[in-house]
């Protein structure tokens, strides 16, 4: 499970890989993460690398990230848990 930086950056390179059809720059990124550091930056972005999120090979441009996954698994799975509507007649 990502912790809140590792999840709000994540979030900011999946909207911008979808809706710009590219990936910030560390500046953008410095500006979306509220001035967070460029240290702390490239600190999250190596553990979402390390937890399989992203690739980054090229650590000196933050354009050269790719996108492993698009979101958190476990959010995945309680997002679209099929459901019988059985929970309405039980519970309410």
């Amino acid at each position: 499970m990502l912790d809140d930086s590792e999840r709000k950056i994540h979030r900011i390179l999946h909207n911008y890989s979808v809706g710009r059809g590219r990936f910030p720059s560390m500046q953008e990124l410095m500006i979306k993460t509220t001035g967070k550091s460029e240290k702390d930056i490239t600190d999250t972005l190596i553990s979402l690398e390390d937890k399989l999120f992203i690739i980054w090979d090229d650590k000196r441009q933050v354009e050269s990230i790719k996108l492993l996954q698009g979101w958190e698994q476990q959010l995945r799975s309680e997002a679209f848990k099929p459901s019988d509507n059985l929970d309405y007649w039980t519970k309410y």
